[in-house]
């Protein structure tokens, strides 16, 4: 049995022993592995606070830190029996000297007796009594004691944390389970919605179809009976051999050769409906269209942000959507006004070389041309681009986001956050993240971009929009409120970034 205070820290409260194999339950308590799977066979709750406890649900999990302390607390449980009692040492003898032992070698922690102190296996060393070493060394087990009790408390502290940090995951894990099967159903109910309504419009149409065709096929019997009895009745008159008789009957009443015309009209006017079966882009295109319908009611969309921008290159669409470089009008400007230069530099030159005083009285200093006047400096009007960057209105402060941009045939830009973004330029695409770049291998060059933003991790997601793969996930530092960030690097771009809006 162990002391007093390891009972109340190292001893299962089941078997009253030092912990052997101690297993850690969700609500905190411990205990010996065989005593507990003893105890729950009869009782489905805990031994101490009776709260529930399933095998099944929760597998018992080893206690490793309790563990080693018991193990060490047994260790000087047998040290103990080993040397006997105090008084027991008090009254034992020197094995050498068979002189009792009434020192202590602090140095060698051992007993020994006034012989051996002064012998010369303890030579330099230091000795205590037997009783103050022995103070002195309880002082050190209740320190000690007091540490395994700290520790111990907060391994059980860890330990319960952590267990509730596994109860909050498959809490969380089943919620969003009921959210995913949830969305999933509303998007089967669509799907089923649309699919019997395009196909009840079909039915409609192919009644439609046959009615028309029904209609057409009874004209059609109608004059196929009056010819066949047409037939009948010339395959009977054919047959009479007097020609008296035969002259009579095809006479008498109305002739069959006077109907042979109308009948053949109504046979060319016989109406033939061809079958224009369609169901116009649902026949091929149905799959494309019902996902632009599906659009309509899914929600939540991609952001459909609105972009703002200080810069005095970049300009932003009305809606809001696109940016795109200024610098491809500046250049042209600049341009233009170089031409301009030449021209007044030319003729400043004819204006002086013009001019001949032996044929004229004409007084060049009343309309000298003075080029100083309109002299055009290239150098005010070289034009210095700026950075072409956009932020959204919006910004981010919580929860989680998405949204799309269409790179088009942009050669260099940056889309992200600010001091978080992906990055394009000549073919190379690389991450910046915390001031740090890596590589980023891609096949080809994607148009269209996602980024997910998911604050509360902290995590930034890229991904091909095309094909929904994918790219890179990193993990930024700011904790500010933060918007969306564009850039084209290409000062004399001539494409535009534009956010997607569905």
């Amino acid at each position: 049995m162990a002391s007093f205070s390891y009972s109340q820290d190292l001893t299962c409260s089941v078997c009253l022993s030092l912990f052997t194999d101690p297993v850690i339950l969700l609500c905190g308590h411990s205990f010996c592995r065989e005593c507990i799977s003893s105890f729950l066979s009869s009782q489905q709750s805990c031994p101490q606070c009776r709260s529930d406890v399933s095998l099944e649900k929760t597998p018992l999990t080893t206690n490793h830190a309790l563990k080693s302390l018991a193990e060490r607390a047994k260790e000087n449980e047998r040290i103990k029996k080993e040397c006997g009692t105090d008084s027991q040492v008090n009254e034992s003898l020197c094995s050498e000297q068979e002189e009792k032992l009434k020192l202590f070698c602090v140095t060698d922690q051992q007993l020994v007796c006034i012989i051996c102190r002064d012998g010369e296996k303890h030579e330099g060393h230091k000795f205590k009594p037997v009783k103050e070493a022995a103070e002195s060394m309880k002082k050190d087990y209740q320190a000690f004691l007091q540490t395994i009790s700290a520790e111990i408390s907060a391994a059980e502290e860890r330990a319960k944390t952590q267990n509730e940090e596994m109860t909050k995951t498959k809490e969380k894990s089943q919620k969003l389970m009921s959210q995913i099967s949830s969305q999933f159903q509303e998007m089967h109910e669509f799907l089923q919605k649309r699919e019997a309504e395009i196909k009840n419009e079909l039915r409609l149409k192919e009644n439609e179809e046959v009615e028309k065709m029904n209609q057409s096929a009874s004209e059609i019997e109608k004059v196929l009976s009056t010819k066949t009895e047409m037939k009948e009745k010339t395959e009977s008159v054919l047959e009479i051999t007097d020609t008296v008789g035969f002259l009579k009957m095809c006479t008498e009443g109305e002739s069959l050769l006077k109907t042979k015309g109308s009948i053949q009209q109504k046979t060319k006017k016989l109406p033939v409906v061809n079958s224009c079966l369609s169901l116009g882009p649902y026949e091929s295109h149905l799959q494309f269209f019902v996902w632009k319908e599906m659009l309509q009611v899914i929600n939540p969309k991609p952001e459909q942000l609105s972009l703002t921008s200080q810069s005095a290159d970049a300009i932003i669409s009305q809606d809001g959507r696109s940016l795109r470089s200024a610098c491809q009008q500046c250049k042209i400007y600049q341009q233009n006004q170089l031409f301009m230069h030449y021209i007044y530099s030319s003729f400043d030159h004819r204006q002086q070389t013009m001019y001949n005083p032996q044929h004229s009285v004409y007084n060049p200093q009343q309309r000298a041309f003075n080029p100083q006047q309109r002299a055009f400096n290239p150098q005010q009007s070289v034009y210095n681009p700026q950075p072409v960057t956009a932020l959204s209105k919006d910004l981010f402060t919580s929860g989680q986001h998405y949204w799309e941009v269409d790179v088009g045939q942009n050669n260099s830009w940056q889309l992200g956050l600010q001091g978080n973004f992906m990055k394009y330029n000549g073919g190379k695409y690389t991450i910046s993240t915390n001031n740090v770049e890596k590589n980023v291998s891609l096949t080809g060059q994607i148009k269209k971009f996602g980024i997910y933003l998911n604050c509360s991790a902290k995590e930034l997601s890229f991904y091909d929009a095309d094909y929904m793969k994918l790219i890179r996930t990193i993990t930024y530092r700011n904790s500010k409120p933060g918007a969306a960030y564009f850039n084209i690097g290409d000062m004399e771009g001539q494409f535009s970034l534009t956010v997607c809006w569905y």
